[in-house]
């Protein structure tokens, strides 16, 4: 059985691919959660001189600049994330639906 997150892993992001057109795309605080992350990352890599982890954390936050191209639906996306973390709840729509409409 796959995944949840298979799916959208396959996906393809948008063109940003380096660490400034990601950081481009991003908006609000991600922004400078991209910021703190990234400089950790470099550090760690200098560090340790091992780079696995850059190209690991460029690709999540592409996904993440990716998801921000309509910044209303991504923060209702943070939204409800947040309440549902919260333990609150938040209307749903059926996979099956949501690939329908993907064309999945």
């Amino acid at each position: 059985m796959a995944s949840a997150s298979a799916g959208f892993h396959d996906a393809q992001p948008g063109p940003a691919s380096s660490p400034r057109e990601i950081r481009a795309a991003l908006f609000g605080e991600e922004v400078g959660h991209f910021d703190r992350e990234y400089r950790q990352v470099m550090a760690d890599a200098a560090e340790s001189l091992d780079l696995s982890r850059v190209p690991e954390m460029l690709e999540r936050w592409q996904r993440v600049a990716w998801s921000s191209s309509d910044p209303d639906a991504h923060r209702t996306m943070l939204d409800n994330a947040a309440r549902l973390s919260a333990g609150e709840s938040v209307a749903t729509v059926p996979w099956e639906q949501v690939k329908a409409r993907l064309g999945l």
